[in-house]
């Protein structure tokens, strides 16, 4: 099991970036590629700190090529100003949130000044939404242990299969598993 690193998500966003002949940043691609999602569904809300962009990028563009659609607030809604909390965006977030299969908590150096991802969670989590975090790290690594409350949480891992295909999947401890597929359809966990 693998845990995504900061390397391959900006490998991902490279790949990105390449097709657009490396002429805009990741921040530009990313606002460019939404489009009008009012009412629309999404597999996953991403939860993430903004100072992430480009790992945005590569963990957007992984899991819309594992074949998940992916929310992105900043993208999917650009009237929203997280410097400018009020009631209307955290209103728009509830919403968009609701319209969500899942939440992924992208841990990084910068979630922890994230004043926004707790909030999330907590409202994704009371509503009892599928919470998975997504942790992403400077090294290959093949666990995570969590911190506080994100210990709760399954986290996800990238991985190959028996028939050598790459695979997310969440890991609920050191024993149980699923592909996300199945956890997204509420599936119990496979035992190792």
């Amino acid at each position: 099991m693998a845990l995504f690193t900061e390397k391959s998500l900006r490998d991902a966003a490279n790949i990105v970036r390449k097709s657009e002949g490396f002429t805009r940043s990741a921040n530009r691609i990313l606002l460019e590629s939404a489009v009008a999602s009012t009412g629309q569904s999404f597999d996953i809300f991403l939860s993430h700190s903004f100072n992430d962009a480009e790992l945005v990028l590569g963990l957007k563009n992984k899991l819309n090529e594992y074949g998940h659609s992916v929310y992105v607030d900043w993208i999917e809604d650009t009237q929203l100003d997280r410097s400018k909390v009020n009631r209307e965006t955290a209103a728009v977030l509830r919403e968009r949130m609701k319209c969500c299969r899942s939440l992924f908590y992208a841990v990084t150096s910068n979630s922890s000044s994230s004043k926004w991802m707790p909030w999330e969670c907590g409202f994704f989590d009371a509503h009892g939404g599928k919470v998975a975090i997504c942790p992403i790290t400077n090294t290959a690594e093949s666990s995570y242990a969590g911190q506080e409350y994100l210990g709760l949480y399954p986290y996800t891992v990238e991985e190959y299969d028996n028939g050598n295909r790459k695979r997310i999947y969440v890991e609920y401890s050191p024993t149980e598993y699923n592909t996300l597929e199945a956890w997204l359809k509420g599936e119990s966990p496979y035992k190792r």
